[in-house]
């Protein structure tokens, strides 16, 4: 097998490294690929559906399931759910556990922490896993599953094709891309999503990749599906100005609904998994609490585009619709979090959708000549989604393909960013991101930052810091801050024990009376207590929130056992921010460039000397870079580590214990690389 596949990887590696249309080529490949898969994705739900619900023939997606749903009896619409939460359950939890939830943070934590590296097997089980759970009436939608198929897609063909980190993560945002704009016909909102959601990079050279593979997407599902809007509605209008005052109101209340959604379903995945069951008893116990709210509430169950549309055209009942949005927070809760498969954006659409109509209906109520409430529903869409997801763009861009309604983008996008503003004032965390903080992974900040983790404050602290004796008078301390750059100086007692921070800031207003208090006043008398340190083993990550936070230039660096021993600099914190980026990116660049094997014909050679990947041989196994001195043993120069466990390759650091599997860049004379490899 390797040797056929030789002709292929020696051709791949040339279109690497020798033409700019590489990434435009796979683009269009994961852009068939990841259409076919929504589309797929699309034809197994309506086939289940079929199963599940005893249709005569294959539903499509608005056949009427409520309708038939209200002739059945109650312990089918029980039990389907049920039936449908403990198969669910069983497969993520026996197959993949990452296919649990609505898909879209495990992808964002890949693109984070993993270089976009997805296994494989998750297109096969988050595609039956969430087909069943939409089928059998989890109260989920169909675009985080996808995302995660469609990027799983992605980062599959990339890990086929060897490609570096940055490549890896754009094909990652890709499949994304195309799954999203062939789920809704969206190619626009499906580049977007992948943008700002997935990648937080709106890179020239990402974008043209993203749009590429999401325009191939989209052209592949209207083959199938045909070139119409996800929702027939009729065509709404901003009525008069004062109107826009009803519409920042809804994307206030849009927020609020927002951050009740998340908490409510945190509630219930801390509650399910604080139960010491199997997961298919848990997923079970979910869909069978569903199925029981279904019979109160039938438009809960599944993707609930047929109630989207009626609170979209219909008459708009306040009472009916707000029943309606209560009882879908609460049913896409009990879903996920007892370990259904699915995704939040269609029941974000639906939430939104019954909040606008019951405003618009109340609006219509007292001002007779306003918009009618299928215009609110649908701007409400748009502002809950801007709200859970914190991207108005990809919100505002979304509805208006779905709706193909130019006339109401005002409102859409006044009421998108009010409510956007509203949730991240008052829950800073999105309904994805929130998730992977709860794991202890924090992308607020940029993914970019991530890269101060490997380095701590020891690496970098200032040990000439200015030290004050706790004695010392005013007049002498003005005199050693007049004569020097400083910002602040460090109270220490004879012991070492840090006593507090003097800042030049603090100091200023003391100069007035300089010549009163230079004799009566002492370094302990004005030192600042609550000045913020930072240990010697703290991460740059979050020395750089807590400098950010105080707007400071520095912080004293403290021991545990109370100890001074210098201070931590922003200016120093930047520095080293910018040459781990620089190193980073050019450790991507390099990986990009590296050929496949170790056979001498896929080296790169310069004169005499060879880079080349290499298994990290034995003899370093278990032991540092500084341990063993390859370059002094070995004669060669290491450029770039790649872990094990699929992390990101990275320039080597000296405290790196290798493990088995880990693989090196290496470069220096051929025999020199030889004699490594053993």
């Amino acid at each position: 097998m390797a040797t056929l596949l030789t002709p292929f990887t020696r051709l791949n590696h040339y279109l690497k490294r020798h033409t700019n249309m590489y990434m435009v080529l796979v683009a269009v490949v994961i852009g068939l690929i990841g259409g076919y898969g929504a589309v797929g994705f699309r034809l197994l739900i309506q086939w289940f559906k079929g199963v599940f619900w005893a249709f005569g023939s294959t539903p499509t997606d608005h056949s009427p399931l409520l309708e038939h749903i209200t002739t059945l009896p109650w312990y089918w619409v029980v039990g389907a759910p049920t039936l449908g939460g403990l198969f669910v359950g069983w497969l993520v939890g026996t197959f993949a556990a990452e296919a649990k939830g609505h898909g879209v943070p495990e992808v964002m934590e890949a693109v984070a922490l993993r270089n976009g590296r997805i296994r494989p097997r998750v297109v096969g089980i988050k595609a039956l896993a969430s087909s069943v759970c939409i089928a059998t009436g989890g109260s989920v939608g169909r675009e985080g599953p996808i995302v995660q198929i469609g990027s799983a897609i992605g980062s599959t063909l990339g890990q086929f094709l060897n490609v570096g980190p940055r490549r890896m993560r754009t094909f990652v945002g890709c499949g994304a891309a195309a799954g999203v704009a062939a789920t809704f016909n969206a190619p626009v909102a499906g580049a977007l999503f992948a943008l700002e959601i997935i990648l937080g990079d709106f890179g020239v050279s990402q974008f043209t990749t993203i749009v590429v593979a999401s325009v191939t997407a989209t052209v592949v599902s209207r083959s199938f599906f045909g070139d119409i809007p996800a929702f027939e509605i009729p065509t709404y209008s901003l009525e008069h100005p004062t109107e826009l005052i009803a519409y920042v109101a809804l994307g206030l209340l849009a927020g609020l609904t927002a951050i009740a959604f998340v908490r409510t379903l945190h509630f219930c995945e801390d509650g399910f998994d604080a139960a010491n069951i199997p997961a298919s008893i848990k997923a079970g116990i979910g869909g069978l609490l569903v199925g029981g709210l279904a019979l109160v509430a039938p438009q809960v169950l599944g993707v609930g585009y047929e109630a989207m549309t009626a609170a979209l055209t219909g008459p708009g009942m306040a009472m009916m619709m707000l029943g309606l949005l209560f009882a879908k927070l609460v049913a896409v809760s009990i879903t996920l979090g007892s370990g259904g498969s699915g995704g939040v954006f269609a029941p974000s659409l639906f939430m939104g959708a019954t909040l606008g109509a019951a405003l618009g209906a109340g609006v219509g109520h007292f001002f007779p000549g306003a918009a009618p409430p299928g215009a609110y529903a649908l701007v409400g869409m748009g502002a809950m989604v801007a709200s859970t997801t914190h991207a108005p763009l990809t919100a505002i861009v979304i509805l208006f393909e779905l709706t193909t309604d130019y006339k109401i983008i005002l409102p859409l996008m006044i009421a998108a960013i009010t409510g956007t503003l509203v949730m991240r004032r008052l829950h800073p965390d999105s309904i994805y991101t929130i998730k992977l903080k709860r794991r202890g992974v924090d992308l607020s900040g940029g993914r970019d930052l991530n890269l101060l983790r490997r380095v701590t404050v020891e690496q970098i602290m200032a040990t000439d810091a200015v030290r004050v004796a706790p004695n010392e008078c005013l007049g002498a301390i003005v005199k050693r801050v007049l004569s020097g750059n400083e910002t602040c100086l460090y109270v220490v007692n004879d012991a070492g024990q840090f006593m507090g921070t003097l800042s030049v800031q603090a100091l200023r207003p003391m100069l007035e009376d300089l010549d009163v208090l230079q004799n009566m006043l002492t370094a302990e008398d004005v030192l600042a207590t609550d000045w913020p340190t930072a240990k010697p083993t703290d991460q740059l990550d979050h020395v750089l929130e807590v400098l950010d936070r105080g707007f400071r230039d520095e912080i004293p660096v403290v021991g545990a056992d109370g100890l001074f021993q210098g201070s931590i600099r922003m200016a120093d914190v930047l520095a080293r921010y910018k040459k781990e980026l620089f190193s980073y990116r050019m450790a991507g660049e390099l990986a990009d460039s590296m050929p496949v094997g170790d056979d001498s014909a896929g080296q790169h050679k310069v004169g005499n000397f060879v880079m080349a990947e290499v298994e990290g041989p034995p003899a370093l196994l278990g032991r540092s870079l500084a341990e063993v001195g390859v370059r002094e043993a070995y004669g060669v120069n290491i450029l770039l580590c790649r872990p094990a466990d699929g992390s990101e390759p990275s320039p080597p650091i000296s405290s790196y214990v290798f493990v088995d599997g880990d693989k090196l860049v290496v470069f220096g004379a051929a025999e020199d690389v030889n004699r490594l490899r053993g």
